[in-house]
């Protein structure tokens, strides 16, 4: 660990300003970071209101406050005053211990963001991040690990049924999608050559020149662009894992009252709410951190203000970056409906995870075809590897959807005098207009002798 750490000072030295704060400036970051997270919370719970009841074309909070913009902050404010029920069931010390590790998790993960390069802070040079070491996204993906046990607890402290099933379906449902998760983040450590955030955000500062079956190109600064799979497969991962509408399974209202956290109320259910939008903010400062340049300000504005990356002005640009990434949080509620469970799990382990993995060999392929195979070697490969795919995709077996049944047809299978069953496929049954039709058309059979009826 001390040689990664020395490895990782070598090749920034902008590290060694961890080391150097004295006590009181990294009280203050912890501080800051601690305000800035509860402040985003305050204004995400309105962000989200607002932008939703703009979609959905009816007045949002519009009471308290200017324009309504202090009502989450006096929701705040109302939860830890309401009467606290606990159930007689619940085990009592894992039930208080689950939503302390949902909380302390989620302020744990954002410890490791960088909000700008090193700046003046009261005359020490310092930077805008409260800590990092050379393996700064292994903390985050640990802390993200650590909030499954908080869902699941609390789901099994409760002692009813409903809960349970919730925090069973959120720890199947956050350990599938963080394996999709780690395999796109794989993708940018191969590019980057680091784990470390702030060297993360320095490797997509300028394009980096690499040679392809034999031109010398040189990459986009943003990894989103370069490994645009990869970012494709974080964003709908990180909305996974965070339990958030289309994959808010585990607090499906219609199926399980309010999944694991049913029981919880008072200031413990207000643990629980500010850790799923902490959460939300921390993937949404990771995917900025890892795809979208971090606190660097984007190519038009640096192409006309070379100081924009200077000083505290990279605290706009991350901070305008995190909002137009809680803003895809935010549309994706207000019009995808919820998937069904196992289409959800399917959609993880049969298509995230394979393509992920696909894209990380062909990323490992370019790296070793631009390092040691040649010319004719890497034009030999690629051209195996088109066949190879195109053999595949010929002969793979094609889904056979089944014949539709007629209303006559479906009538006619099922036995006189049956009771109706809904369809198994959740279509929509026959009217019973064309049930009366089809039964006017069929013969009538009455103690054993066929009648047909007259029209």
């Amino acid at each position: 660990m001390n040689s990664l750490i020395v490895a990782a000072h070598a090749q920034d030295p902008s590290l060694q300003t961890f080391e150097d704060d004295v006590w009181w400036i990294t009280l203050i970051k912890l501080l800051g970071v601690f305000v800035i997270l509860l402040l985003l919370t305050l204004f995400t719970i309105n962000y989200e209101r607002k932008v939703v009841a703009r979609m959905a074309v009816r007045p949002g909070p519009n009471q308290v406050g200017p324009n309504g913009w202090l009502q989450s902050l006096t929701d705040g404010l109302k939860l830890p005053f309401k009467e606290e029920i606990i159930p007689k069931t619940a085990d009592k010390v894992v039930y208080f211990i689950a939503p302390v590790i949902s909380a302390t998790t989620a302020f744990t993960a954002f410890s490791v963001i960088p909000f700008g390069g090193v700046v003046s802070m009261f005359g020490h040079k310092t930077a805008l991040q409260l800590t990092d070491v050379p393996v700064s996204v292994l903390v985050l993906l640990a802390c993200s690990s650590m909030s499954v046990y908080g869902v699941v607890l609390a789901g099994w402290a409760s002692g009813s049924t409903y809960p349970l099933l919730g925090g069973l379906r959120s720890s199947a449902q956050m350990i599938s999608y963080e394996v999709a998760m780690g395999l796109s983040i794989v993708a940018v450590f191969m590019t980057a050559g680091t784990m470390s955030t702030s060297q993360i955000v320095k490797a997509q500062a300028e394009g980096n020149p690499f040679h392809f079956l034999g031109m010398e190109l040189t990459s986009p600064s943003w990894y989103a662009v370069l490994l645009f799979p990869s970012f494709i497969i974080y964003m709908i991962s990180a909305v996974g894992e965070t339990n958030r509408a289309p994959f808010d399974l585990p607090e499906a209202e219609s199926e399980l009252v309010g999944g694991f956290q049913t029981e919880y109320s008072s200031f413990k259910f207000a643990m629980f709410y500010l850790a799923e939008y902490i959460n939300m903010i921390t993937v949404s400062a990771f995917c900025t951190t890892l795809f979208l340049g971090g606190w660097r300000a984007p190519w038009p504005i640096t192409a006309f203000w070379h100081g924009a990356n200077s000083g505290w002005f990279a605290l706009i640009w991350f901070l305008a970056k995190l909002l137009i990434f809680l803003f895809g949080f935010i549309w994706l509620r207000a019009t995808l409906p919820r998937m069904r469970y196992d289409q959800f799990m399917r959609f993880g382990w049969k298509v995230l995870i394979p393509v992920s993995l696909v894209w990380i060999l062909f990323l490992s392929y370019v790296k070793l075809a631009n390092n040691e195979l040649t010319d004719r070697t890497k034009w030999l490969s690629i051209g195996g590897l088109v066949v190879v795919v195109l053999v595949v995709a010929m002969l793979w077996p094609a889904s056979r959807k089944p014949r539709e049944l007629s209303v006559e047809e479906q009538l006619a299978a099922k036995p006189p005098g049956s009771f109706p069953v809904p369809p198994m496929d959740l279509q929509v049954p026959p009217s019973p207009r064309a049930r009366r039709a089809v039964a006017e058309r069929t013969p009538a059979t009455v103690g054993g002798d066929t009648e047909t009826k007259e029209v």
